[in-house]
């Protein structure tokens, strides 16, 4: 483990070096997380400005949710999309090989090897309207700390996901655009899952997670979430860890080196 987190620290002090050459990017991405997160917000906005409400979520309950959300954005781009679509890139130009001759594994390298700060505007915004809200719910740091457990497994959930897909590109050459179309999906968890007619929460809880990814959290915040969502949301992050894992071994059979 420790060979792992000191690879860990060379690879993102060279990426963050990296990255910070062009400051300028850093305002862009701030002046971007802004607008945004007020176009996430007009859009609640319209929904509750004639007293409407979804159905059990008050205004600022809402709010939690497009908080978690944008804070799963910043995420995404910071982690998962530097990482995990460059699979695909990896594949078609042959460099995957290299990676696979490394001493580690070639998943955790795939899935760790780079990280961009540009999505930090996003967890600062996220933050802010979280505290925000929160303070207006009276929420307690304890009903921070639990709503943590079902957001970690949620991340594992989609990082399994994004994996896989990105591993499909050994079979396929454009599979980038599925990944665009998964990030696409994601965007139905800026509202809770009640907000949707009950095919789409069908689709969005049992086909792509996006209910685990906020809803489920935020209920955890409001402590309202019922005990058997947290266990369903990690017994489904560990099989697809555990899948994902072995969907890769299996891919690599496939895969022909540049070289042969």
């Amino acid at each position: 483990m420790k060979r792992y987190f000191d690879v860990l620290q060379l690879l993102w002090g060279a990426a963050i070096a990296a990255e910070l050459e062009y400051r300028i990017n850093f305002i862009l991405a701030t002046l971007t997380s802004l607008g945004n997160l007020a176009g996430s917000l007009f859009s609640l906005f319209l929904f509750y400005r004639t007293g409407y409400t979804f159905q059990g979520w008050v205004w600022e309950e809402a709010l939690i949710v497009l908080a978690i959300f944008t804070i799963l954005q910043g995420f995404s781009s910071t982690f998962l999309a530097p990482n995990l679509n460059s699979i695909v890139n990896h594949v078609q130009q042959g460099t995957l090989d290299f990676i696979l001759l490394k001493p580690i594994s070639s998943q955790f390298w795939l899935s760790s090897h780079t990280l961009s700060p540009w999505g930090l505007p996003d967890i600062i915004f996220g933050g802010i309207l979280i505290s925000y809200a929160g303070g207006r719910l009276s929420l307690t740091p304890q009903d921070y700390l639990l709503s943590a457990i079902p957001l970690l497994f949620g991340l594992a959930s989609l990082y399994s996901l994004w994996f896989m897909l990105g591993a499909t590109s050994i079979w396929f050459v454009k599979i980038y655009n599925v990944t665009e179309v998964l990030r696409g999906l994601l965007e139905a968890g800026r509202f809770p899952i009640v907000a949707y007619p009950v095919a789409y929460r069908f689709f969005f809880t049992f086909v792509v997670p996006v209910t685990f990814l906020t809803t489920v959290p935020a209920e955890t915040m409001l402590g309202r979430v019922e005990l058997g969502w947290v266990i369903g949301a990690g017994v489904l992050a560990l099989a697809l860890l555990y899948i994902a894992r072995i969907f890769w071994n299996f891919a690599l059979r496939f895969y022909t080196s540049a070289s042969s």
